[in-house]
């Protein structure tokens, strides 16, 4: 039986003899259904039999289904290493870090106020208070758990400067117009910067606001203007009545600029230039 379906991406161009991803060492399997091709279909499971690579068709399709996992497999794995991805990472285990240090240091500040008239609150203060020599066993602990957050703080400027330096490299463009940190946090959100380049600017304008979205969707909230690019200055620094078109514009440029640096890494400066200009026009009233 032929099956015009099976399309081996190993195969061969018409006219020619076909040769199936199973020809060849078994361990190039993988690699051959993923970079093979077949420009016209054949009975695959019949050939193979013939090759005597198969027992019967059974068995083809057993062998068939075990070679494309693991070329899946090694395709994730690829995608998993490529440089966006580990942006991904090191920006969400900062967040990360960040949130930790943030809770644990309202924690040291609410004991050490019951220890200390001179306590204070945030990481710094816990940074401070981790110098310290402890005068009782109690104070040991406060001054260890102060340590702590000292070290999750720290974690997280490494992080961040790892962040600021690597994001130039991936998404130059991205990384010019919205700081390296924002970039990489888009990249994040989005799953990847070839996630982040097809993605519309509508959407691009409001990632990190999905709750938000959702809550709208629902219609039990009005529909959010931004979502993490409120943190760039061409949003936060706009009067609130035009926001939502600073973040408009914004987005809009992202869009392009992680377009053009999925596609060609190019580095175009004129696209900042030509943000700067509507956002100033936004700004002066020149235009909605």
């Amino acid at each position: 039986m032929t099956d015009d379906t099976d399309r081996d991406p190993g195969g061969s161009g018409a006219g020619a003899a076909p040769n199936g991803w199973f020809e060849g060492d078994a361990a190039g399997g993988a690699d051959r259904i993923r970079e093979g091709r077949a420009d016209a279909p054949a009975d695959w499971p019949a050939l193979a039999v013939e090759s005597g690579f198969a027992d019967d068709e059974s068995d083809y399709y057993a062998r068939l289904r075990e070679a494309t996992i693991g070329a899946a497999r090694e395709a994730a794995a690829e995608r998993e290493r490529a440089d966006d991805q580990q942006l991904v990472h090191a920006v969400r285990a900062m967040d990360d870090l960040d949130q930790r240090a943030n809770e644990l240091a309202e924690r040291v500040a609410e004991w050490a106020g019951s220890r200390y008239p001179d306590a204070a609150t945030g990481v710094d203060y816990a940074r401070e208070l981790a110098g310290r020599d402890p005068d009782s066993t109690v104070d040991e602990r406060l001054v260890s758990l102060a340590q702590r957050v000292a070290g999750l703080a720290d974690e997280a400027d490494e992080l961040r400067a790892f962040v600021e330096r690597e994001t130039p490299e991936v998404a130059p463009n991205l990384a010019a117009m919205a700081g390296p940190v924002l970039a990489a946090r888009l990249i994040s959100l989005a799953g990847g910067l070839d996630a982040l380049a097809k993605k519309p600017a509508g959407t691009v304008q409001v990632l990190g606001a999905e709750d938000s979205l959702f809550a709208h969707l629902r219609g039990h909230a009005p529909s959010p203007k931004h979502g993490v690019i409120f943190t760039h200055e061409y949003v936060r620094g706009t009067r609130p009545g035009k926001r939502g078109s600073a973040a408009r514009a914004l987005a809009g440029k992202l869009t392009i600029a992680a377009r053009v640096d999925r596609y060609s890494g190019e580095r175009k400066p004129e696209l900042d230039a030509e943000l700067d200009e509507r956002i100033a026009q936004i700004r002066g009233g020149e235009a909605e």
